[in-house]
């Protein structure tokens, strides 16, 4: 499967990077002392090509990821969604592999291949068997310089793409409403542009556009090749030498230079009415720096901040919401700080039975502000801390998330000692740091609210239409 991703799904659903996502009960961890894992060696070829290798020695598998600096924040204004449109066309063939043939290859093997697009990076990878990995590399450095696209082929993957959309997106009312709170929530920054792209755009996308900027961005010193597995440090870059060392570097490759996101002075509230959705919710996006953008200590006690607030039916926001007031039947957030140029805090509520959606976002209103005002407590860190660093030592168990971990970290600016030096910082953090950040980054100002409601009353409805001049 072929799939998009915006930087909150990377970090939820396939990056347990340098901050640990998924919660992990019962596994106490001394703050500051969790294993380190596996630790990667890394090289360079003479091309630019970065090569990261991870061993793991526990089965004779391993996992091939191919990390491009370029995503869908990186796309001209007028051509959204060319970035994703171009992940699909790289399976399209060149001339040594047929069209729609690469993936059988991979299946033929006995492997799994897959590929996404995020904002910042777009990524290719494969898990197959040891003696396979000559064959992959040899693969995906072909289609690196050798992409081949005729017209109607280029035509009929248009029309997956835009039907993509409008199976995510147009007929999911609570993927329309977040495509609206990020349009809102960056004023200038391409973030604010959906990875999938506008429809309007997508539906202009051309050949000429996909092969202009496969040319433009796709080659080996715009890129970063991570094999965890059953391999040696010597045996990867010998096989690295004979396949990616033989594609030509880009000397066009430029620093990505991005608009800044202007100052923000006030807070946004989108509504979104539609029949399809099902019960009432309050989303919010705050903006916050991400690991590559934030001060020192910051997004590591933005990760921290955020378990204890709301991640989880022990943090601040489930308990006080779902448990005591019974206003929501779920409540929920996270940190997304994997962004290379910034970050978002979110949260959501779904509203319990009939209670007024107004009421649910009062009550998480509440929570957030004694939060900012009165800080968490010593032992709500230490919790959190010791959750996150059980789930850094369960990905670093996990050959595919270790992969995922280098490839995504040095993808958005970081480096193999920022990315392993995770479980230091995170140790690190103060209850002063967390206090500080809830001050800093829990800003209405700094927001976007969102409201999901399943149906437009018709007695309201009738009163906006009257005030605003309708029969």
């Amino acid at each position: 499967m072929i799939e998009y991703l915006t930087g909150a799904m990377v970090l939820r659903a396939a990056m347990v990077m340098a901050c640990g996502v998924f919660a992990v009960g019962g596994l106490a961890v001394a703050s500051g002392h969790a294993a380190a894992g596996p630790k990667a060696q890394h090289f360079s070829l003479a091309n630019g090509l970065e090569v990261v290798v991870i061993p793991d020695r526990r089965a004779p598998v391993v996992t091939h990821m191919v990390w491009y600096r370029v995503g869908s924040a990186d796309e001209t204004p007028g051509s959204s969604g060319i970035a994703h449109f171009l992940e699909h066309l790289m399976f399209k063939g060149t001339d040594k592999i047929p069209p729609g043939a690469f993936s059988k290859i991979v299946a033929a093997n006995g492997g799994q291949d897959n590929a996404f697009t995020t904002q910042d990076a777009t990524a290719y990878f494969q898990r197959v068997s040891k003696e396979n990995l000559g064959l992959v590399m040899e693969m995906e450095a072909d289609r690196m310089a050798n992409l081949r696209l005729d017209e109607k082929s280029v035509l009929t993957e248009r029309d997956v793409i835009l039907e993509e959309r409008r199976s995510r997106v147009e007929n999911d009312p609570s993927s329309v409403l977040n495509e609206q709170m990020m349009a809102a929530l960056y004023q200038s920054h391409p973030y604010g542009i959906p990875v999938i792209g506008w429809r309007q755009e997508m539906a202009e996308l051309d050949r000429k556009d996909a092969l202009g900027f496969y040319s433009r961005y796709y080659a080996p010193n715009n890129a970063i090749l991570v094999v965890a597995g059953d391999v040696t440090l010597d045996e990867v870059k010998a096989l690295a030498e004979k396949t990616y060392g033989k594609v030509a570097k880009n000397g066009k490759i430029v620093t990505r230079q991005r608009p800044k996101e202007p100052p923000h002075r006030a807070g946004v509230w989108v509504k979104l009415e539609d029949a399809r959705a099902g019960k009432a919710t309050v989303q919010r996006l705050y903006l916050a720096p991400s690991y590559s953008s934030a001060r020192p200590n910051e997004a590591e006690a933005l990760d921290l901040l955020m378990k204890i607030a709301a991640s989880g039916t022990t943090s601040r926001l489930y308990k006080g919401l779902v448990v005591e007031q019974k206003k929501a039947s779920s409540a929920t957030g996270w940190y997304s700080g994997s962004g290379l140029d910034s970050g978002r805090l979110g949260l959501v509520a779904v509203a319990a039975d009939s209670t007024p959606i107004e009421n649910v976002a009062d009550a998480m209103d509440a929570v957030i502000a004694d939060i900012r005002e009165n800080g968490v407590t010593q032992k709500e860190l230490d919790r959190a801390r010791d959750a996150y660093l059980a789930d850094y030592i369960y990905g670093s168990d996990s050959q595919t998330q270790l992969a995922q971990r280098y490839g995504w970290g040095l993808a958005t600016g970081q480096s193999v000692e920022d990315i392993e030096a995770w479980p230091e910082r995170i140790g690190k953090v103060t209850l002063a740091d967390v206090n500080r950040v809830a001050r800093t980054y829990l800003d209405i100002d700094q927001s976007v609210t969102g409201y999901l409601l399943p149906e437009v009353k018709r007695a309201t409805k009738a009163a906006d239409d009257k005030r605003n001049g309708k029969s």
